[in-house]
């Protein structure tokens, strides 16, 4: 009879820790369906509130303008060197093997399907995260410790308007024009360069039109979702988590790791999504 009462523990005590841990995997992923709800629901905020006029005075305009500056102006140069270090490759190496094969017309699509689709949006928005992420909930973050938030909320402006709206929308504009700048910078330095290099590169407007040719409606919607959205998402989760800072200067840094971290599977997610429901 001991014995059993001491199987009925034994059994009762794993079945309670069995129960533990499910609740505690669980629990953690209850806690990012949140998260990731408030994230949904604030890009939506911002894109609600984007196109009305009254959102941006003076003050908010002022914001938007410094974030484009410092997001799309002032990175410009690494983005177009990145580019022309991608031309150099990818564009050089189409030309060298597709005209081997034979299969030089199919040198627009490949390229469009490389470059357009895929590879442009991905490079800038990891740029982004990386320069401008950082540096937003990192800014945020000290605004959050040093009572500036507080200030502005009892001078009458709002937070979310103030310092949310126009990094977001700077962010996402700036994300877009930076990977049109991409494209376009791929493409010319890895024709140039193949013709340097004695590749069958064929007649400047010969490689327009076939880039042209390949380009679809598809890949038009698939470059402003990669762009405006990721880039938005990116705002979002960088002001979130910049925002999120409570008491200790430590959480800073922590706060721009979970801002990169975030930002980057959010940017894997929407662009596996959008390549799969665009071309599937």
């Amino acid at each position: 009879m001991e014995k059993w009462t001491r199987a009925a523990v034994r059994d009762i005590l794993s079945a309670a820790d069995i129960m533990s841990f499910l609740g505690t995997i669980g629990g953690s992923w209850v806690e990012k369906g949140r998260t990731w709800r408030r994230i949904v629901a604030t890009v939506w905020s911002v894109a609600l509130t984007a196109c009305l006029p009254r959102y941006w005075p003076r003050t908010t305009r002022n914001v938007f303008v410094r974030q484009i500056l410092f997001t799309a102006v002032e990175a410009s140069k690494f983005i177009a060197l990145v580019a022309f270090m991608v031309g150099l490759s990818v564009v050089v190496q189409s030309q060298y093997w597709l005209t081997k094969l034979g299969q030089s017309h199919l040198l627009g699509p490949v390229l469009v399907m490389v470059i357009v689709r895929e590879l442009g949006p991905l490079l800038v928005n990891f740029i982004i995260i990386g320069r401008s992420g950082t540096a937003m909930a990192i800014e945020l973050g000290n605004m959050k410790l040093s009572g500036e938030v507080r200030a502005l909320d009892a001078q009458g402006l709002d937070p979310f308007t103030y310092l949310v709206l126009p990094r977001v929308a700077g962010a996402a504009v700036s994300v877009f024009c930076l990977t049109i700048i991409f494209i376009v910078v791929s493409f010319i330095s890895g024709y140039f360069c193949g013709l340097l290099m004695g590749a069958n590169t064929g007649h400047p407007s010969l490689f327009i039109k076939s880039i042209f040719e390949a380009v679809q409606q598809a890949d038009v919607l698939n470059v402003l979702i990669k762009t405006l959205v990721c880039g938005a998402m990116t705002g979002v989760i960088c002001c979130t988590e910049g925002l999120s800072v409570s008491t200790a200067t430590t959480e800073v840094p922590q706060a721009a790791t979970r801002a990169v971290v975030r930002s980057t599977a959010a940017l894997f997610i929407i662009s596996a999504i959008v390549s799969l429901v665009t071309y599937l």
